[in-house]
Protein backbone atom coordinates (compact mmCIF):
# COMPACT_ATOMS: atom_id res chain seq x y z
CA UNK A 1 0.00 0.00 0.00
CA UNK A 2 1.41 3.39 -0.86
CA UNK A 3 0.95 5.68 1.55
CA UNK A 4 1.32 9.06 -1.07
CA UNK A 5 -1.41 7.31 -3.14
CA UNK A 6 -3.58 6.69 -0.47
CA UNK A 7 -3.28 10.21 1.52
CA UNK A 8 -3.88 11.64 -2.04
CA UNK A 9 -7.15 9.91 -2.48
CA UNK A 10 -8.15 10.45 1.03
CA UNK A 11 -7.60 14.28 1.08
CA UNK A 12 -9.45 14.41 -2.75
CA UNK A 13 -12.88 12.59 -0.18
CA UNK A 14 -12.47 15.84 2.84
CA UNK A 15 -11.20 13.92 5.29
CA UNK A 16 -9.75 15.25 8.37
CA UNK A 17 -7.93 12.82 10.05
CA UNK A 18 -6.30 9.00 9.09
CA UNK A 19 -6.21 6.20 11.82
CA UNK A 20 -3.08 4.05 11.08
CA UNK A 21 -3.92 0.99 14.02
CA UNK A 22 -2.96 -2.70 13.98
CA UNK A 23 -6.29 -4.82 13.92
CA UNK A 24 -8.34 -2.57 12.23
CA UNK A 25 -8.58 -1.23 8.62
CA UNK A 26 -7.04 2.05 7.94
CA UNK A 27 -9.53 4.49 8.98
CA UNK A 28 -10.61 7.89 8.52
CA UNK A 29 -12.92 10.56 9.85
CA UNK A 30 -15.08 12.90 7.76
CA UNK A 31 -17.17 15.03 10.07
CA UNK A 32 -17.79 13.18 13.60
CA UNK A 33 -17.71 9.61 11.85
CA UNK A 34 -15.39 7.05 11.42
CA UNK A 35 -15.11 5.02 8.67
CA UNK A 36 -12.96 2.42 7.33
CA UNK A 37 -10.94 3.34 3.80
CA UNK A 38 -11.03 -0.71 2.71
CA UNK A 39 -11.94 -4.49 4.48
CA UNK A 40 -8.03 -5.37 4.77
CA UNK A 41 -6.99 -5.62 8.56
CA UNK A 42 -3.80 -3.70 9.54
CA UNK A 43 -0.91 -6.38 11.03
CA UNK A 44 1.82 -5.07 12.80
CA UNK A 45 3.76 -5.30 10.12
CA UNK A 46 1.47 -3.49 7.81
CA UNK A 47 1.32 -0.33 10.22
CA UNK A 48 4.77 -0.63 10.58
CA UNK A 49 5.65 -0.43 6.98
CA UNK A 50 3.12 2.57 6.55
CA UNK A 51 4.58 4.65 8.74
CA UNK A 52 8.01 3.91 7.53
CA UNK A 53 6.89 5.07 4.48
CA UNK A 54 5.02 8.53 6.54
CA UNK A 55 8.79 9.24 7.39
CA UNK A 56 10.62 8.96 4.07
CA UNK A 57 7.88 11.35 3.41
CA UNK A 58 9.43 13.91 6.12
CA UNK A 59 12.55 13.27 5.04
CA UNK A 60 14.28 15.46 7.50
CA UNK A 61 12.56 13.05 10.64
CA UNK A 62 14.21 9.82 11.92
CA UNK A 63 11.82 7.57 13.44
CA UNK A 64 13.98 6.75 16.90
CA UNK A 65 11.81 9.70 18.76
CA UNK A 66 9.41 7.34 18.14
CA UNK A 67 10.96 3.74 18.94
CA UNK A 68 12.69 5.11 22.19
CA UNK A 69 10.28 7.21 23.47
CA UNK A 70 7.11 5.64 22.47
CA UNK A 71 5.14 8.91 20.70
CA UNK A 72 6.63 11.57 18.09
CA UNK A 73 5.06 14.67 16.92
CA UNK A 74 5.91 15.83 13.16
CA UNK A 75 4.57 17.28 9.83
CA UNK A 76 5.31 16.68 6.44
CA UNK A 77 3.52 17.89 2.79
CA UNK A 78 3.01 15.94 -0.49
CA UNK A 79 3.50 18.31 -3.15
CA UNK A 80 -0.20 19.46 -4.81
CA UNK A 81 -2.00 17.46 -2.23
CA UNK A 82 -1.72 18.88 1.29
CA UNK A 83 0.32 19.20 4.54
CA UNK A 84 -0.22 16.69 6.82
CA UNK A 85 0.39 16.60 11.23
CA UNK A 86 1.42 13.27 12.46
CA UNK A 87 1.06 11.66 15.99
CA UNK A 88 3.06 8.16 15.65
CA UNK A 89 3.65 6.21 18.65
CA UNK A 90 3.13 2.89 19.89
CA UNK A 91 0.58 0.92 21.17
CA UNK A 92 0.42 -2.99 22.45
CA UNK A 93 3.90 -3.46 21.19
CA UNK A 94 3.21 -2.16 18.00
CA UNK A 95 3.72 1.20 15.55
CA UNK A 96 0.37 3.53 14.82
CA UNK A 97 -0.07 6.94 13.69
CA UNK A 98 -2.95 9.56 13.18
CA UNK A 99 -2.54 12.08 10.37
CA UNK A 100 -4.28 15.22 10.88
CA UNK A 101 -4.94 16.95 7.26
CA UNK A 102 -3.56 20.37 7.09
CA UNK A 103 -4.25 22.32 3.82
CA UNK A 104 -1.50 24.18 2.42
CA UNK A 105 -3.83 27.19 2.01
CA UNK A 106 -4.56 29.44 5.26
CA UNK A 107 -7.98 29.59 6.61
CA UNK A 108 -10.45 31.91 5.94
CA UNK A 109 -11.94 33.20 9.26
CA UNK A 110 -15.24 33.79 7.98
CA UNK A 111 -16.34 30.56 6.07
CA UNK A 112 -14.90 28.87 9.79
CA UNK A 113 -17.69 31.10 11.55
CA UNK A 114 -14.52 32.85 13.67
CA UNK A 115 -15.95 36.12 14.76
CA UNK A 116 -14.94 39.20 14.52
CA UNK A 117 -14.47 39.87 18.11
CA UNK A 118 -11.78 37.07 17.82
CA UNK A 119 -9.97 38.29 14.57
CA UNK A 120 -9.92 41.81 16.53
CA UNK A 121 -6.92 40.30 18.95
CA UNK A 122 -4.57 40.72 16.01
CA UNK A 123 -4.59 44.79 16.59
CA UNK A 124 -3.12 44.08 20.04
CA UNK A 125 0.15 45.39 20.59
CA UNK A 126 1.07 43.86 23.48
CA UNK A 127 0.43 41.72 26.43
CA UNK A 128 -1.27 37.97 26.39
CA UNK A 129 -4.26 36.26 24.51
CA UNK A 130 -4.79 32.91 24.98
CA UNK A 131 -7.20 30.54 22.62
CA UNK A 132 -8.07 27.63 24.82
CA UNK A 133 -10.25 24.57 24.14
CA UNK A 134 -10.11 20.93 24.01
CA UNK A 135 -7.96 18.76 21.35
CA UNK A 136 -9.56 18.95 17.95
CA UNK A 137 -11.33 22.57 18.54
CA UNK A 138 -9.39 24.55 15.93
CA UNK A 139 -6.75 26.52 18.45
CA UNK A 140 -4.14 26.17 15.80
CA UNK A 141 -6.50 27.18 13.38
CA UNK A 142 -7.75 30.60 14.76
CA UNK A 143 -4.01 31.72 15.70
CA UNK A 144 -3.15 31.15 11.83
CA UNK A 145 -5.99 33.13 11.30
CA UNK A 146 -4.80 35.73 13.66
CA UNK A 147 -1.18 35.26 12.58
CA UNK A 148 -2.50 35.66 8.73
CA UNK A 149 -4.24 38.80 10.05
CA UNK A 150 -1.26 40.48 11.39
CA UNK A 151 0.92 39.87 8.32
CA UNK A 152 -1.55 41.32 5.99
CA UNK A 153 -2.08 44.44 8.09
CA UNK A 154 1.17 45.15 10.18
CA UNK A 155 4.75 45.91 9.99
CA UNK A 156 6.15 43.72 13.08
CA UNK A 157 8.40 40.82 13.16
CA UNK A 158 6.70 37.70 13.97
CA UNK A 159 8.33 34.46 15.87
CA UNK A 160 5.79 31.31 15.84
CA UNK A 161 7.09 28.25 18.06
CA UNK A 162 5.23 24.88 17.29
CA UNK A 163 5.20 21.67 17.41
CA UNK A 164 4.94 20.76 14.81
CA UNK A 165 4.40 23.63 12.61
CA UNK A 166 1.04 23.21 10.51
CA UNK A 167 0.34 26.52 8.68
CA UNK A 168 2.92 28.20 6.53
CA UNK A 169 2.78 31.78 6.28
CA UNK A 170 4.80 33.27 3.73
CA UNK A 171 6.42 36.94 4.50
CA UNK A 172 3.74 39.63 3.85
CA UNK A 173 3.90 43.14 5.70
CA UNK A 174 5.41 41.34 8.47
CA UNK A 175 8.49 39.31 8.57
CA UNK A 176 7.27 35.41 9.99
CA UNK A 177 10.32 32.75 11.61
CA UNK A 178 8.41 29.64 12.64
CA UNK A 179 10.32 27.28 14.31
CA UNK A 180 9.41 23.93 15.24
CA UNK A 181 10.35 21.94 18.35
CA UNK A 182 12.70 19.26 18.13
CA UNK A 183 13.81 20.44 14.90
CA UNK A 184 14.35 24.00 14.94
CA UNK A 185 15.26 24.18 18.84
CA UNK A 186 15.07 21.86 21.88
CA UNK A 187 12.15 23.09 23.57
CA UNK A 188 9.56 26.04 24.01
CA UNK A 189 11.08 27.47 27.06
CA UNK A 190 14.61 27.73 25.55
CA UNK A 191 13.04 28.96 21.87
CA UNK A 192 11.00 31.49 24.17
CA UNK A 193 13.79 32.66 25.95
CA UNK A 194 16.19 32.99 22.49
CA UNK A 195 13.32 34.63 21.14
CA UNK A 196 13.07 37.39 23.59
CA UNK A 197 16.79 38.50 21.79
CA UNK A 198 15.44 38.27 18.27
CA UNK A 199 13.39 41.27 17.79
CA UNK A 200 10.17 39.80 18.05
CA UNK A 201 7.20 42.31 18.07
CA UNK A 202 4.41 39.20 18.03
CA UNK A 203 5.16 36.03 19.70
CA UNK A 204 3.26 32.78 19.01
CA UNK A 205 3.78 29.94 21.39
CA UNK A 206 1.86 26.12 20.16
CA UNK A 207 1.14 25.31 24.17
CA UNK A 208 1.55 26.80 27.72
CA UNK A 209 3.03 23.50 28.71
CA UNK A 210 4.73 24.17 31.89
CA UNK A 211 5.78 26.67 34.73
CA UNK A 212 8.93 27.40 33.26
CA UNK A 213 7.51 28.27 29.24
CA UNK A 214 4.40 30.34 31.16
CA UNK A 215 6.73 32.38 33.51
CA UNK A 216 8.76 33.58 30.54
CA UNK A 217 5.70 34.25 28.39
CA UNK A 218 4.38 36.69 31.29
CA UNK A 219 7.98 38.03 31.38
CA UNK A 220 8.07 38.56 27.59
CA UNK A 221 3.86 40.28 27.59
CA UNK A 222 5.23 42.48 30.58
CA UNK A 223 8.13 43.68 28.31
CA UNK A 224 5.94 45.22 25.53
CA UNK A 225 5.25 41.90 23.18
CA UNK A 226 1.98 40.62 22.57
CA UNK A 227 1.97 36.95 23.26
CA UNK A 228 -0.28 34.48 22.05
CA UNK A 229 -1.00 30.59 23.11
CA UNK A 230 -3.38 28.17 23.70
CA UNK A 231 -4.35 26.16 26.33
CA UNK A 232 -6.00 22.83 26.81
CA UNK A 233 -9.26 24.33 29.08
CA UNK A 234 -12.62 25.27 28.32
CA UNK A 235 -13.76 28.60 30.08
CA UNK A 236 -11.83 31.77 31.18
CA UNK A 237 -12.30 30.70 34.55
CA UNK A 238 -10.86 27.33 34.29
CA UNK A 239 -7.93 29.00 32.20
CA UNK A 240 -6.71 31.69 34.35
CA UNK A 241 -7.22 28.70 37.23
CA UNK A 242 -4.96 26.45 35.44
CA UNK A 243 -2.22 28.79 34.78
CA UNK A 244 -2.22 29.77 38.42
CA UNK A 245 -2.33 26.19 40.02
CA UNK A 246 0.72 25.55 37.86
CA UNK A 247 3.11 26.85 40.11
CA UNK A 248 3.58 26.28 44.13
CA UNK A 249 1.50 27.59 46.44
CA UNK A 250 3.96 30.43 47.36
CA UNK A 251 4.34 31.31 44.08
CA UNK A 252 0.67 32.18 43.12
CA UNK A 253 0.36 35.58 44.62
CA UNK A 254 3.02 36.90 42.12
CA UNK A 255 1.43 34.54 39.07
CA UNK A 256 -1.92 36.27 39.71
CA UNK A 257 -0.51 40.26 39.66
CA UNK A 258 1.48 39.51 36.67
CA UNK A 259 -1.81 37.37 34.98
CA UNK A 260 -3.86 40.42 35.80
CA UNK A 261 -1.46 43.27 34.64
CA UNK A 262 -0.84 41.48 30.99
CA UNK A 263 -3.82 39.28 30.35
CA UNK A 264 -5.68 40.70 27.55
CA UNK A 265 -8.24 38.19 26.57
CA UNK A 266 -9.20 34.39 26.34
CA UNK A 267 -10.81 32.79 23.67
CA UNK A 268 -12.79 29.30 24.42
CA UNK A 269 -13.64 27.54 21.64
CA UNK A 270 -15.42 24.17 20.99
CA UNK A 271 -16.39 22.36 17.90
CA UNK A 272 -19.95 20.74 17.60
CA UNK A 273 -21.58 18.80 15.37
CA UNK A 274 -24.01 20.95 13.24
CA UNK A 275 -27.58 19.33 12.38
CA UNK A 276 -26.80 19.53 8.51
CA UNK A 277 -23.40 17.42 8.81
CA UNK A 278 -20.67 19.75 9.26
CA UNK A 279 -19.04 21.29 12.02
CA UNK A 280 -19.80 24.37 14.23
CA UNK A 281 -17.34 26.24 16.33
CA UNK A 282 -18.88 27.78 20.00
CA UNK A 283 -16.81 30.78 21.41
CA UNK A 284 -16.63 32.34 24.91
CA UNK A 285 -14.49 35.18 24.33
CA UNK A 286 -13.64 37.58 27.82
CA UNK A 287 -11.50 40.53 27.91
CA UNK A 288 -9.78 42.25 30.63
CA UNK A 289 -11.65 44.55 32.18
CA UNK A 290 -10.41 46.61 35.17
CA UNK A 291 -13.69 44.44 36.83
CA UNK A 292 -12.04 40.78 35.89
CA UNK A 293 -8.48 42.07 36.19
CA UNK A 294 -9.18 42.87 39.68
CA UNK A 295 -10.96 39.46 40.41
CA UNK A 296 -7.74 37.49 39.08
CA UNK A 297 -6.04 39.98 41.68
CA UNK A 298 -7.21 38.76 44.45
CA UNK A 299 -7.96 35.56 43.23
CA UNK A 300 -11.93 35.62 43.07
CA UNK A 301 -12.04 33.84 39.57
CA UNK A 302 -15.40 32.32 40.75
CA UNK A 303 -17.09 35.33 39.89
CA UNK A 304 -15.12 35.77 36.25
CA UNK A 305 -18.72 34.29 34.75
CA UNK A 306 -20.73 36.55 36.00
CA UNK A 307 -18.96 39.73 34.57
CA UNK A 308 -18.97 37.74 31.03
CA UNK A 309 -22.52 37.40 31.18
CA UNK A 310 -23.52 40.68 31.54
CA UNK A 311 -20.55 42.21 29.68
CA UNK A 312 -22.13 42.47 26.10
CA UNK A 313 -21.35 45.60 25.40
CA UNK A 314 -17.71 45.02 25.17
CA UNK A 315 -17.56 41.84 23.19
CA UNK A 316 -18.03 39.42 25.78
CA UNK A 317 -20.03 36.33 25.50
CA UNK A 318 -20.11 33.05 27.72
CA UNK A 319 -19.72 29.85 26.34
CA UNK A 320 -23.17 28.75 27.05
CA UNK A 321 -25.18 32.16 25.43
CA UNK A 322 -23.14 30.89 22.55
CA UNK A 323 -24.48 27.83 22.68
CA UNK A 324 -27.93 28.65 23.37
CA UNK A 325 -27.78 30.81 20.17
CA UNK A 326 -26.51 27.96 18.08
CA UNK A 327 -29.20 25.85 19.54
CA UNK A 328 -31.74 28.42 18.61
CA UNK A 329 -30.71 29.52 15.25
CA UNK A 330 -31.35 25.97 14.25
CA UNK A 331 -27.63 24.96 14.03
CA UNK A 332 -27.06 22.21 16.78
CA UNK A 333 -29.07 20.07 18.50
CA UNK A 334 -30.53 20.36 21.96
CA UNK A 335 -28.39 16.97 23.23
CA UNK A 336 -25.13 18.79 21.84
CA UNK A 337 -26.00 21.67 23.59
CA UNK A 338 -26.56 20.35 26.94
CA UNK A 339 -23.07 18.02 26.18
CA UNK A 340 -20.63 21.36 26.14
CA UNK A 341 -22.52 23.24 28.02
CA UNK A 342 -20.81 24.47 31.72
CA UNK A 343 -24.16 24.70 33.21
CA UNK A 344 -26.32 21.69 31.33
CA UNK A 345 -28.81 22.26 33.90
CA UNK A 346 -29.44 25.91 33.46
CA UNK A 347 -29.06 26.24 29.76
CA UNK A 348 -31.87 23.72 29.68
CA UNK A 349 -33.88 26.16 31.52
CA UNK A 350 -33.15 29.09 29.47
CA UNK A 351 -33.38 26.52 26.17
CA UNK A 352 -37.24 26.62 27.20
CA UNK A 353 -37.69 30.30 27.60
Amino acid sequence: MDIAQLLTELVAKGVADVFIITGRPLSYKKGTTIEPFNDKVLSPQDTEDLITQIYTLADTRSMGEVRDNGDDDFSFAIKGVSRFRVNAYKQRGSLAAVIRVVAFSLPDPASLHIPEAVMQLADLRRGLALITGPAGSGKTTTLACLIARINNTRNAHVITLENPIEFLHRHGKSLISQREVSIDTQSYAKALRAALRESPDVILIGELRDPETISIALTAAETGHLVFSTLHTVGAVNTVDRLVDSFRAEQQAQVRMQLSMVLQSVVSQQLLPALDGTMVPAFEIMHSTPAIRNLIREGRTHQMSAVINTSAAEDMVSMDTSLLALYKAGQISQQEMVIHALAPETILKQAEL
